[in-house]
């Protein structure tokens, strides 16, 4: 359940409360009887990582941008069968 927080507007009082989201908002503070408003907070989770947004939702710049950070896919085999060609190996037999 999400925890919402309160302040008193009498009072000065602010404390938070787990609600469903569909219950209604608090309107009197318990201390004094005063109008509560609902404050708007900062979430209490932070995302870490490589940037699933950027991963996921990547607007052009950002595939760009992704795109640049990325090795060439088989860009070591190809330099690998390039030198292979050039130096092959002779076996005696």
């Amino acid at each position: 359940m999400p925890v919402y927080e309160y302040k008193c507007g009498k009072c000065g009082e602010q404390f938070e409360v787990m609600q469903k989201i569909t219950d209604s908002p608090l309107t009197v503070c318990d201390s004094c009887g005063g109008e509560l408003k609902k404050l708007i907070t900062n979430t209490s989770f932070v995302l870490k990582g490589g940037g699933w947004y950027v991963t996921d939702y990547p607007s052009a710049d950002r595939k760009k941008a992704a795109d640049a950070k990325k090795p060439a896919a088989g860009k070591d085999k190809a330099d690998k069968k390039t030198e292979a060609k050039k130096n092959p190996l002779k076996l005696d037999s």
